[in-house]
């Protein structure tokens, strides 16, 4: 791994302007940061984050990255972790990633060579060894980074099992999952194998659709328009509820009537989409309950570098039935 030295030397100064670098101390000029900036990112340097805790010096500043708070979901969780970190005397910094790994990458050395005390994260771009490189406390949202970083999630299994059942309950036979991209370890798989589970159950046949989060919106519209035109489902679970909401205006110029002729369930239940579209059943994951968990994690790192945590914590879900599923 890296050390100060090394970025001295590759930026040709001394390892005492590296450090006011890092700290942002003193006078610099422009042309300095950047050579030292520069020589962070080709050997991926960390600042030594424990060292620092051991003597003491925290910065009270969080890094938030996720994939951007254009998302209900995303929005409401942004706003919740940033209300209990500053009730508990931190600060955020918030960084959008748009899952772009380049972009993602940047913005953890931005926060590192800041003294972030640690890092929550809901979007993984960046490989599995560099996460590991990183000294500060991590803890994760609903994605597999590395070995050692724990893992909030929602009961994902659970809550495809619901929304599936839910559907087959109605009456439904020709039922496909809206899902989002399948990564390997990742929690929302869970949501697939739930869904899959109770199919096998009924006998009935997989319909399985990939929609990414990081899909053109129009790409995303053309593919739910062919599956409802030409595949004709009965029962459509979306793996997150602005897919839903494109399910239900898509089968509105189609045609189709929701729910004689379609069934719908969404996934996340954020308050926008509750207070807005009330008539959406969803599978709703308790936003505030996985925020306090979150923080509650990453404090107990920050305050004690050798405490023990868990590497998979899970918080159950709950149904809520709406017209586009019940009428």
């Amino acid at each position: 791994m890296a050390k100060l030295a090394d970025v001295a030397a590759l930026a040709g100064v001394s390892i005492t302007t590296v450090s006011r670098v890092i700290n942002n101390y003193g006078s610099l000029s422009e042309k300095t940061k950047q050579k030292v900036f520069a020589a962070m990112r080709e050997l991926n340097y960390a600042p030594n984050m424990s060292a620092r805790s051991l003597q003491g010096k925290q910065t009270k500043l969080i890094g938030l990255i996720f994939p951007g708070v254009a998302n209900p979901f995303f929005g409401e969780m942004v706003q919740t972790l940033e209300d209990l970190l500053f009730e508990k005397d931190y600060r955020v910094i918030l960084c959008n990633s748009v899952n772009n790994a380049e972009k993602e990458r940047e913005y953890v050395r931005m926060l590192l060579a800041n003294q972030v005390d640690g890092i929550i994260t809901g979007t993984h771009n960046m490989t599995i060894k560099e996460y590991e490189q990183i000294e500060a406390p991590i803890v994760s949202f609903d994605r597999h980074i590395a070995a050692n970083i724990p893992i909030v999630s929602s009961d994902n299994f659970n809550g495809g099992q619901m929304a599936t059942q839910a559907l087959i309950r109605t009456g439904a036979k020709h039922v496909w999952l809206l899902a989002g991209a399948n990564r390997p370890l990742s929690p929302t798989n869970k949501r697939l194998f739930g869904y899959q589970t109770v199919m096998k159950a009924n006998r009935l046949p997989e319909h399985v659709l990939e929609l990414p989060f990081s899909m053109q919106t129009e790409l995303k519209w053309a593919k739910i328009r062919e599956v409802l035109a030409h595949e004709h489902p009965d029962g459509i679970f979306a793996s997150d509820d602005l897919t839903a909401m494109m399910v239900l205006e898509v089968a509105r110029q189609l045609g189709i009537s929701v729910p004689e002729q379609l069934r719908v369930v969404g996934y996340d239940g954020s308050q926008l989409i509750r207070n807005y579209f009330p008539d959406l059943a969803t599978v709703m994951q308790p936003i505030s309950a996985l925020c306090a968990l979150m923080v509650d994690l990453l404090l107990k790192q920050i305050n004690d570098p050798k405490a023990t945590v868990e590497t998979q914590y899970e918080l159950p879900v709950e149904l809520k039935a709406g017209r586009t599923l019940l009428g």
